[in-house]
């Protein structure tokens, strides 16, 4: 278990009062971004602060008004989800880096340039959200974040979230292996003609056209048939 200077502080503001308590930096960060499901070992010191930099307790009236409770791990699931980490430096400066690639990842996969109705390549994307000074939540899933980056860089760069719609038939011998895969972008209308071969409509994210088409040919060895339906 870690000495008490080496910490970091979860804290919860509720009802004009202040709940803190004292983690474990390594176990506090898993925890919180998820990684760690149980809370045990997370707490250095088993109590709830006021202050825990100066190391003034929160009043046992006040913990039991608030949370319903005096069971510290109860306690400490709730300033978890409901509060904020103090993270190291590095801590924040990796999940910060680690988010915004994954934003950028899924804007690139899911926009395309009007203009030219392909994707805009990640750097672009980076550039933007440098311009528009995007701010990035910590412990924010990137996925629900993305459409408030996108209407903060559309003033930058042109963007479209068009949707491609495509008609696909796939010979009986490669049909099977496809399947898969052709659900994963979001296939309907799916039949299965006489001879055994795959009939279907895939709607997916334009930006992804390239990535689709790439893996239906190499699934199918170049032999699946496709028509834009757009």
């Amino acid at each position: 278990m870690s000495g008490i200077e080496n910490t970091i502080v979860a804290r919860l503001e509720k009802g004009g009062e202040r709940f803190e308590i004292l983690v474990d930096p390594k176990l506090g960060y898993e925890y919180k971004t998820g990684a760690r499901k149980d809370i045990t070992n997370v707490l250095v010191v088993e109590e709830v602060f006021k202050d825990a930099q100066r190391g003034e307790r929160q009043t046992g009236g006040a913990v039991k008004k608030f949370f319903g409770t005096d069971d510290i791990n109860e306690i400490a699931k709730r300033i978890f989800a409901e509060g904020e980490l103090q993270l190291t430096t590095d801590q924040r400066r990796k999940l910060l880096e680690e988010k915004r690639t994954k934003i950028v990842s899924l804007i690139a996969a899911n926009v395309v340039d009007p203009r030219t109705k392909a994707p805009h390549p990640p750097q672009r994307i980076e550039k933007a959200m440098e311009e528009a000074r995007v701010h990035i939540d910590a412990f924010k899933s990137a996925e629900a974040q993305v459409e408030e980056v996108i209407e903060e860089i559309r003033e930058i760069i042109p963007i479209s979230t068009e949707k491609a719609k495509v008609a696909v038939k796939v010979p009986a011998d490669h049909a099977g292996r496809a399947y898969g895969l052709l659900k994963e972008y979001g296939m309907t209308k799916d039949e299965w003609a006489n001879d055994g071969s795959l009939l279907c409509v895939c709607e997916f994210p334009a930006g992804m056209s390239g990535e689709f088409f790439d893996r239906l040919n190499r699934a199918t060895a170049g032999q699946a048939q496709t028509k834009s339906l757009n």
